[in-house]
């Protein structure tokens, strides 16, 4: 049995291997815009990338996968640097369709990326997008991706303020009592 100390370690070596790993890609000018651009609510589009890269290595890791690519890839899955709410600079088409594409494109300008890391990019958005991942990375990406972007929604969600939905109840039941007096 492995104790505390040999725990600690092996978690810290794992955090600093996942740091060298995406090292150059999150010390990038350009990826770090990403900031800048809202993901899911009140997450920016960096630290969702960064979340799902994670959880990415952890899981490729674990089960003897390519968690270099995978990690990489997961980083740079969502590189597409506009406000995908709206319609702007010309953009055509819907942004769950159309932003691997862009992903891709962006992160070829700034990356050398091996054929698995592009497979892993452009298909993260799979079922949506209809072609089928190539690589067992591919997949966990895209159940990543969905797992992250629900947590993300739901965290948002708890984090709204109390009073909110104070209100919300007060109306229902003030409604109730109106209608059934």
């Amino acid at each position: 049995m492995q104790n505390t100390k040999e725990i600690i370690n092996i978690n810290t070596d794992s955090i600093r291997e996942f740091e060298l790993i995406i090292y150059d890609i999150v010390n990038n000018e350009t990826v770090l815009q990403m900031k800048n651009y809202l993901q899911h609510y009140n997450t920016n589009c960096f630290d969702h990338c960064k979340m799902v890269a994670y959880y990415c290595y952890k899981i490729c890791k674990k089960y003897n996968l390519d968690y270099v690519s995978a990690t990489r890839a997961a980083m740079l899955h969502d590189l597409f640097l506009y406000n995908w709410r709206k319609r702007e600079n010309g953009r055509k088409g819907l942004h769950a369709f159309t932003h691997p594409h862009t992903a891709l494109k962006n992160a070829s300008n700034l990356f050398e990326l091996n054929e698995k890391e592009r497979d892993i990019i452009l298909k993260h958005m799979w079922p949506v997008t209809p072609k089928l991942p190539k690589y067992k990375e591919s997949y966990i990406i895209t159940f990543v991706d969905k797992y992250c972007a629900l947590q993300e929604t739901i965290n948002a969600y708890k984090s709204k303020k109390k009073l909110q939905i104070a209100y919300r109840y007060a109306y229902v039941f003030l409604s109730m009592f109106i209608l059934f007096r």
